[in-house]
């Protein structure tokens, strides 16, 4: 099973929910790899020091002769690897331009990794570029976090057309797993109304599970934790453990 995480529109939560989605499924017994499609290889960073790596996701796209399995790193959180990202992913999308294959790349690379996870978790750059797409072509399902705020669909109908014309020819196997509401502040009424749009635009595709705005979140990342290795009985921790039993239930 394959989930990308995607959002063009930035700062919604999406590297946090791949970290801890990875490591909150990770901590159910099951193999996960998370693949850092995002240049800024915030998900990289939150599990290895940038020194020990000597190729990636870049690599992945960009030395065809070179093993996926070389690719794979080990980290401290039991049951879960990572392809990490590199600041040398931006040139990427320059040199896949004119390329007939260039969509199907990543697909093509991590089948031969396929069985050796039970989930992939793909973070993607807060764009709908190239890297993104090659996600959605190899994925079987898409999780869209949207933060609770005023302008939180604002791009949304892009990205929801974005799937469906990959649906359309590439991956008609892609399917929307769900919608997850994050960076939610209970004390305000803003992010109460955002929450009851949300759910009457996406029906039953918007999980039950929501993510609060969290200081023990914004901090793991700069302790080069998870959420449940950095504050296991943090509110963060529990609402990522109950989303990733419901991803699972779902997918």
């Amino acid at each position: 099973m394959i989930i990308v995480i995607a959002n063009q529109k930035g700062g919604v939560g999406k590297t946090t929910t791949a970290i801890n989605l990875a490591a909150g499924i990770a901590a159910q017994k099951k193999r996960v790899l998370l693949i850092d499609l995002d240049p800024q290889s915030n998900s990289s960073l939150s599990f290895i020091e940038p020194g020990s790596v000597n190729g990636g996701s870049y690599e992945l796209f960009a030395e065809p002769d070179r093993a996926p399995e070389d690719l794979v790193y080990e980290t401290k959180t039991p049951n879960l690897s990572l392809v990490p990202a590199r600041i040398s992913l931006a040139k990427l999308e320059a040199k896949m331009i004119g390329d007939f294959d260039a969509p199907f790349k990543l697909r093509d690379r991590i089948e031969q990794l396929k069985g050796k996870f039970d989930v992939i978790i793909i973070d993607t750059p807060p764009t709908l570029g190239i890297l993104t797409v090659n996600a959605m072509v190899a994925a079987d399902h898409v999780i869209i976090p949207i933060q609770s705020s005023y302008f939180a669909l604002e791009g949304t109908d892009d990205l929801l057309e974005t799937i469906e014309k990959i649906r359309s020819r590439p991956n008609p196997d892609l399917n929307l797993l769900g919608v997850v509401v994050t960076l939610f502040d209970k004390r305000t009424t803003i992010s109460h109304d955002v929450e009851s749009h949300i759910r009457n635009v996406f029906g039953k595709k918007a999980f039950k599970t929501v993510i609060s705005r969290s200081v023990r979140l914004e901090e793991s990342p700069a302790h080069k934790k998870s959420i449940f290795d950095h504050a296991p009985r943090s509110s963060g921790a529990a609402e990522y453990q109950s989303l990733s039993k419901e991803v699972l239930k779902r997918a």
